[in-house]
């Protein structure tokens, strides 16, 4: 059992009925009245993501879980297939927990949040930026460039990410696992 002052990014608390992962969060000490903590939450099973204030001092169950290195192997009808890095031990995982799945390419490298008591999988995050390799773009026109204007590129998994008029077929590019946007070339 944990207050409100043990809230932090990243928590996971048992709220509703359901486990909650916690994406921000401030304390505030209005001038008049009770101090509270706002807090944005988002749900590991479905995703959605809640605002909700708690008073301060207030009591929340907080979860443990563990995060572990997973190798992304291939999807089928079951699912998602991951690897464990240490035990070697495969699991499949449904494309509802995955945000981005579009993003994965084979032998990737991911983190799943594994409920520590029952062992089942939360969710999987993908890291920061992945590389990609463009498979489909149009041709940028040469003097098009006097505004920062994108243009469609199809990835080699599948995904279509905006990218700048300069990007051409075959290159690599970095793109943003949360957004789905360009960054840079790769190097």
């Amino acid at each position: 059992m944990a207050t409100t002052s043990d809230i932090r990014n990243g928590l996971c608390i048992e709220y509703n009925n359901d486990i909650y992962y916690v994406v921000e969060f401030q304390h505030v000490k209005p001038g008049k009245g009770n101090a509270f903590v706002r807090t944005k939450l988002k749900s590991l099973t479905t995703g959605k993501v809640i605002d909700n204030t708690f008073p301060a001092g207030h009591k929340i169950n907080d979860v443990r879980v563990e995060r572990r290195k997973y190798q992304y192997l291939y999807n089928d009808d079951m699912g998602y297939h991951f690897m464990n890095n240490e035990t070697f031990e495969q699991v499949h995982i449904s494309g509802d927990m995955i945000e981005n799945k579009e993003l994965m390419k084979e032998g990737l490298e991911v983190e799943i949040l594994v409920h520590a008591d029952t062992e089942t999988p939360l969710s999987v995050e993908l890291p920061q930026y992945v590389i990609l390799e463009v498979t489909y773009t149009e041709p940028g026109i040469k003097g098009d460039t006097a505004t920062n204007t994108l243009k469609p590129a199809t990835m080699e998994t599948g995904a279509e990410v905006r990218v700048p008029l300069f990007i051409e077929q075959g290159e690599k590019i970095k793109v943003d696992t949360k957004t789905s946007t360009y960054v840079e070339r790769a190097k």
